[in-house]
């Protein structure tokens, strides 16, 4: 499932309104967030508010090697206001400053990203894409942190594990132990094949048929809700509480990998 670039758009601005209305239900901003134990309420929120300036102002650039200079002074300038009807104001703009400069960009306009020769494309549209899953995953955590977390929007979570594999694991670096495969399987009906080799790693989708047995039967399969596939690879809930067939510590490996390209 890819979404179109005005449904990326409007689940940007969807998962930002369901993100402030957390915040503002939060007992203090000073509280812990128990998925982000080194933050604090108000530290996600500058968290994502100056994400959403940073890549505003990347997407604004065009194509570059680099961050643009802007950009990097946006993130290291962020200071959000701590008095939280303000802090609140300054997360909606900050997000109207990501949605105009998308706008205006539109999808296959470049830009510098984090995510280099992965499978994702260098756009404004892949910029987008990203964003949707970063916002929607943060919501998650203030959510968690008022003891309230609720499953992530279904078009967000099933496109959220293709945009999850083919953006942060695929790489053209050469996988440093056995071959492998790991499967991810959505009980709504998607599955996706992450190859592990010495070519790199590589997300595809499979067939409604295949059963993963076989001499092409993955080292582990991962199965549950598109959703829950999604908080366990952002290290949310445990891959434990999902159901697993195969080596486990398959998983362990891919979450510990840290390629150079």
């Amino acid at each position: 499932m890819t979404l179109a670039f005005s449904d990326l758009r409007r689940l940007i601005d969807e998962r930002s309104t369901a993100f402030r209305a957390a915040v503002a239900s939060a007992p203090s901003l000073d509280v812990q967030v128990p998925t982000c134990p080194e933050w604090t309420v108000f530290d996600l929120v500058q968290h994502l508010g100056g994400g959403d300036r940073f890549w505003a102002a990347v997407v604004g650039a065009g194509p570059a090697d680099a961050p643009p200079a802007e950009a990097v002074t946006r993130r290291a300038a962020v200071a959000a206001p701590r008095e939280r009807e303000a802090l609140l104001a300054w997360l909606a703009e900050s997000t109207q400053l990501l949605l105009s400069a998308l706008g205006e960009a539109g999808p296959d306009r470049g830009c510098w990203t984090w995510w280099g020769a992965s499978q994702s494309p260098r756009t404004a549209g892949g910029v987008a894409r990203h964003r949707v899953q970063e916002t929607a995953v943060h919501t998650y955590d203030v959510q968690v942190t008022l003891g309230a977390p609720r499953p992530l929007p279904d078009e967000v979570a099933l496109d959220g594990v293709d945009e999850f594999l083919s953006t942060c694991c695929a790489t053209p670096a050469a996988w440093p132990h056995k071959p492998t495969a790991i499967d991810f399987h959505a009980t709504e009906g998607p599955s996706w094949r992450l190859t592990l080799d010495g070519d790199g790693a590589r997300a595809t989708r499979l067939p409604a048929d295949v059963t993963g047995s076989g001499p092409d039967a993955p080292g582990v399969s991962v199965r549950g809700t598109a959703g829950e596939l999604i908080l366990s690879l952002y290290d949310r809930i445990p891959a434990a509480s999902l159901q697993l067939d195969g080596d486990a510590g398959l998983l362990d490996l891919l979450r510990a990998w840290e390629p150079e390209e």
